[in-house]
This record gives C-alpha cells, structure tokens and sequence, in this order.
C-alpha cells in the first residue's frame, strides 16, 4: 500500500506581539485516496464511511460534494486548469474521526500524474468554527523538485490571536520517509508565527496503529484541548484579540461558513 502513518511532532512559536513557544506529539494518516477500501479492510480499526475507532469520512473535506472524495479533488484541479491524467494519484495528509470526533487545523493533499512526478498540493486549513478554506500550490512552486512553497494572503479566521491580513508561508515537502511541513504566518517580511509539522514514516499495519493509539489516545481530542489551552495562555499573557464578527471583509473564500459571515 502506499498509504502510511507519520508519528510526528507538532511545534508553534510565536515571535509578535509577544513570545509564546510549545510542542506536542502526535501522529497522522496519509492516505492514497485510491486505497481507502483496501485499507478499511486490511486496517481492522480503520473504517471508510462507517463507524469504527478511526474513521475516514469524505464529507469531512472539502471539495464539497456528494461523490468520493478523490472525484471531487480531480474536480476541483480540473476547475483551476490542472490536470492529473486518468492515473493520477493524490494522497491525503491528515486525522481522521477518531471515536466520531473529527478536527484537523490542516490537511494537506499530494497530487502526483501517472509516473508518480508531484503535480501540485492543495493545503485545507480549518478553524475551530468549522470552517475550512482551500490554498493551492501549483507545479510552479514547486521547489527543487521536492517542497511546493508559495506566501498568500490567509484570508481566513484561524486563531483571534491572529490578524487576517496576514499572509500564509507554506512549505510542504513532499513526505518520504520523513515528514517535513512549515506554515508561518507573515506580516509583511516579518515572520510573526513559526508553525512546523515534523516526523517519521511508519508502515499502517494493525499492530503500528494500535501501538499508536495507546501511545497518543484520542489524538483529535488532545489537538482541540491544546488549542483551547493555549489560547487562554496567550490571552493571560494580554495578546491582542480579534473577534470573528469583526473584518468579515477579510474572511474570504471560506468554505462552510459560520453564521458570523451570514452578513457577508
């Protein structure tokens, strides 16, 4: 199978308005979207559309749709004048439900052509509103052959610690045996949030799967805490906070919008 696990550590440090640094341990399914039923029946606590421990839904992701998920991503290249071929593989970086509760701030696609050369890469960025919004990296920027890079405006209600005329500094490399991912913000030239995405590969058999669970139990459950933790350390820490309602001018392109941009 092409599909893996990446046992993978997590690292923030925040540079302005005040420092704030942490990191934590976890681990991620990349998947090839092609595999999700052989994986469902080799993996025996992985579903695909049904309940189990882990459980791979394609209407967790975006493109929106109501058909499979890898035609709905070909859909949306298409739409944007990209074409992967009739062979074209795309793997997904990326949690899964786990025990029905799903939230990921990322995933990240992998789009490949028939002879397996990396295309383009789609990042899906998701806040705690639900919502989700898409940036596409393109063959152009993709750098010596192995990390798409590309600094875009965000756009997007992340963090209220965050302004949304920040831009995103994505570099995605491609995953090999190591996992090497960096998504900065910028104001401006100035970094002002260093995010890092880090790990190693691990074949997805059952007993890799079960070890991580015991080693990393409930994973989606400890992403949506540490958020929520260190968000009140930054507001003890007195930095500035954004309201969603506020700039709704400035959240755009935003995929299950939140009621907050009903006004828009």
């Amino acid at each position: 199978m092409n599909s893996c696990l990446y046992e993978c550590s997590v690292m923030h440090h925040r540079l302005a308005p005040k420092v704030h640094h942490f990191s934590h341990d976890i681990f991620m399914f990349y998947l090839d979207l092609d595999e999700l039923e052989i994986v469902a029946q080799k993996i025996f606590l992985f579903s695909y559309n049904r309940k189990n421990l882990y459980s791979f839904r394609d209407t967790d992701h975006e493109p929106a749709g109501k058909n499979p998920l890898k035609e709905r991503i070909v859909g949306f290249l298409r739409q944007n004048g990209i074409d992967l071929g009739p062979f074209g593989r795309v793997m997904l970086l990326t949690l899964p439900r786990v025990a029905g509760y799903i939230f990921n701030p990322v995933s990240i696609y992998y789009c490949f052509n028939a002879g397996g050369s990396p295309v383009c890469s789609v990042a899906e960025v998701g806040n705690t509103f639900r919502e989700m919004k898409l940036f596409l990296l393109r063959r152009e920027e993709l750098n010596a052959g192995t990390t798409f890079a590309k600094i875009v405006p965000k756009h997007f209600y992340v963090s209220p610690f965050s302004s949304l005329d920040l831009s995103f500094d994505f570099k995605l490399k491609i995953p090999g045996d190591k996992l090497d991912i960096k998504i900065d913000d910028r104001d401006g030239a100035d970094k002002v949030l260093i995010s890092t995405l880090t790990g190693k590969r691990a074949a997805l058999t059952n007993k890799n799967l079960a070890w991580f669970t015991l080693k990393y139990p409930f994973v989606t459950l400890k992403v949506i805490f540490l958020i929520h933790w260190h968000a009140l350390r930054l507001w003890l820490k007195r930095v500035p906070f954004y309201r969603k309602v506020e700039n709704a001018a400035l959240q755009r392109e935003v995929l299950r919008p939140h009621s907050t941009l009903s006004s828009k």
